[in-house]
């Protein structure tokens, strides 16, 4: 038996509430395969299960909010059937005897209407279409004969089920504010974060951008950003502690290089969603799941895999005018990088003065997990990366 619970998002999520579910019992489920979808603070979020197996019990309804970490469904095994695999026992209050019944003996042909297991007594077309429909019988109230449940009261109960209404742009303007002072303030107050800073030139890179993109059309075209994240994620293929996560009291290097994309909301707040094996990806095919990556996060539709995964942020905010960005780390992470706007700037290039588009590179690091040294390598060998864009 597989329990499925309601996943951890990131930092800043302590809770979610389910939407729909997008199986039912009975359905055979793949790993990645989108099961539900549930609304965070931030977003709409379809979560995939990991797992595979046969879906055995929905532990709960669309409407319902649970903690983090609930168990929220079951899975069967290879090998395991409903016949043979236990039910979760329904949460109910223990009846105490009065006092007076205490001593008394029980009578000799006490009617009873539960079994030795106390299982509710239910019909099987009341069972069937209580399991198509989501809805967990034994918990029903039945009104059929010795209070059995029956068809009509799983039609009713289906009938009275709250439908998840989802969050106006109010309530979840409010909600994020929450999560992200949620998990500023931790990190701001467990991480002794320090700052590192690079002003990178990008002659070359934007050289190369323009020739590349000549005889491209518009949707096809790279942007400057592109290149940023594909040279910070090959950086740190030579500089690995600064890609994985500090938990447990130690860092636990990140299961690929997957960068964490701060996007801003058109609402308000903010969000990183997460681009995956970015060191492996050729750049047109970065370019086109970045584009569909912030599309769906403005639509507040991602899946849990893009919420979860991040072994790195970036936060690009130089179309917001400013020179250079101080980020603080999103928690487990142990690194963040800032890049402010390209600018063209004074420069001195081989002892003569000239004019050189450029933009300022930080690093906010985990002192944890690595230390300024380690940090200023990592900066420097992003700026050798970027001087030769056509590597890229």
């Amino acid at each position: 038996m597989i329990e499925f619970r309601m996943p951890a998002l990131g930092a800043d999520m302590d809770e979610g509430t389910l939407v729909e579910w997008q199986v039912a019992p009975g359905d055979a489920v793949k790993r990645g395969q989108v099961v539900a979808v549930v609304d965070t603070a931030k977003a709409a979020v379809e979560i995939e299960c990991w797992q595979a197996g046969t879906v055995f019990e929905l532990l709960i309804q669309p409407g319902d909010k649970v903690p983090v970490g609930t168990p929220i469904a079951t899975l069967l095994e290879a090998g395991e059937s409903p016949e043979t695999a236990p039910r979760r026992p329904v949460k109910t209050a223990a009846k105490q005897p009065a006092k007076s019944q205490a001593a008394a003996p029980a009578p000799a042909a006490a009617p009873t209407t539960a079994g030795p297991t106390s299982r509710p007594r239910i019909s099987p077309a009341a069972r069937q279409r209580a399991a198509e429909l989501g809805i967990d019988a034994a918990a029903l109230t039945g009104t059929g004969a010795q209070g059995s449940v029956t068809l009509a009261d799983v039609e009713a109960a289906a009938t009275a089920k709250p439908t998840a209404q989802p969050a106006t742009a109010q309530q979840r303007h409010a909600a994020m504010r929450q999560a992200i002072a949620a998990a500023m303030s931790r990190s701001k107050r467990e991480i002794p974060h320090y700052y590192l800073n690079e002003t990178v030139p990008l002659g070359a890179a934007l050289a190369w951008l323009s020739a590349h993109n000549a005889e491209l059309p518009p949707e096809r075209r790279l942007l400057p950003g592109v290149l940023v994240l594909k040279a910070v994620a090959l950086a740190l293929r030579d500089y690995p502690q600064l890609n994985g996560y500090w938990q447990d009291g130690a860092f636990q290097p990140g299961p690929g290089i997957h960068l964490g994309v701060a996007v801003a909301l058109r609402q308000g707040g903010l969000i990183a969603p997460a681009l995956h094996d970015v060191a492996d990806k050729p750049l047109d095919q970065l370019m086109a799941e970045l584009g569909d990556l912030v599309q769906r996060a403005r639509s507040y539709s991602l899946r849990s895999s893009e919420l979860g995964d991040a072994t790195l942020t970036v936060t690009q905010l130089g179309d917001q005018g400013v020179d250079g960005v101080f980020g603080v780390i999103y928690p487990p992470q142990v690194a963040l990088v800032g890049v402010g706007r390209i600018a063209e700037r004074p420069w001195v290039d081989e002892g003569k003065l000239c004019v050189m588009a450029s933009a300022q590179f930080s690093l906010a690091a985990d002192h944890r997990a690595s230390d300024g040294h380690y940090g200023a390598r990592f900066l420097a060998e992003i700026r050798r990366l970027l001087q030769t864009p056509d590597r890229l």
